[in-house]
């Protein structure tokens, strides 16, 4: 599905002054695989990421997803991709705190060309099996966390993509609703979406199929990794 290969991700800080946030990156991401991608601050983890989702262009190397070269391609079609075949989750939510959830939920929907009925019944439905079928018309100020939460992992199911990505999903909420919002990814999984969850707690990436470590903006070895969950396949 998507095949990294030796990106690099470098920041100009002004002058002669630049950072290394990644350093030839080779990753390959099946179809329906859910994977951690795991470190301490400031490792990368955002960063690769942000890259995998099309927010940010990678200083050096070739990312192919699917067919397509994204490289080469132009901002447009770029755009395109990122919103057709990406969902995104993130831990500060970034619900429109002027839309209700429902409307929230249609957001991305209307850029792909959907029509409001179908936007509607599509959003009514998403936040109905995520049991927010009694907060269609409530503020994301209205809510909890674990329910702006959900309302966020709708959104990002709105327009069927084939890849999650989650940038610490849990990382604002309780133990309790931060266990719901992992319950709902691994649900996710198991129908054939893939998810790649950026997270910095080992419990958590444990529940993933497969769990990369970066350090320094590179990935580690595996013999330098931390102790892999019993029964977890090896890592890239």
């Amino acid at each position: 599905m998507i095949t990294l290969e030796h990106i690099g991700k470098q920041y100009d800080l002004g002058g002669d002054l630049k950072v290394d946030a990644l350093k030839d990156i080779s990753l390959t991401i099946e179809r329906g695989e859910f994977i951690a991608i795991m470190g301490p601050s400031g490792s990368g983890k955002s960063t690769l990421l942000n890259i995998l989702g099309i927010l940010e262009d990678a200083t050096e190397g070739r990312y192919l997803l699917e067919d397509y070269d994204i490289n080469l391609l132009p901002d447009k079609e770029q755009a395109r991709i990122r919103n057709r075949h990406f969902g995104f989750v993130f831990q500060s939510f970034q619900l429109f705190p002027e839309l209700n959830a429902i409307e929230n939920v249609m957001l991305p929907m209307s850029y792909a060309g959907v029509s409001l009925s179908e936007r509607r019944r599509r959003a009514a439905e998403l936040l109905d099996r995520l049991g927010l079928s009694h907060r269609l018309y409530h503020f994301p100020t209205m809510m909890s966390g674990g329910e702006q939460q959900r309302v966020a992992i709708a959104r990002a199911l709105a327009n069927e993509p084939n890849l999650i990505l989650a940038d610490e999903p849990t990382g604002n909420l309780p133990t309790d609703k931060g266990e719901e919002i992992l319950q709902i990814l691994e649900g996710l999984s198991k129908q054939g979406v893939t998810i790649v969850m950026v997270t910095h707690n080992e419990a958590q990436g444990a529940r993933a199929h497969r769990r990369i470590h970066i350090q320094d903006g590179m990935i580690l070895p595996e013999e330098e990794s931390p102790v892999k969950a019993a029964g977890e396949r090896s890592s890239v």
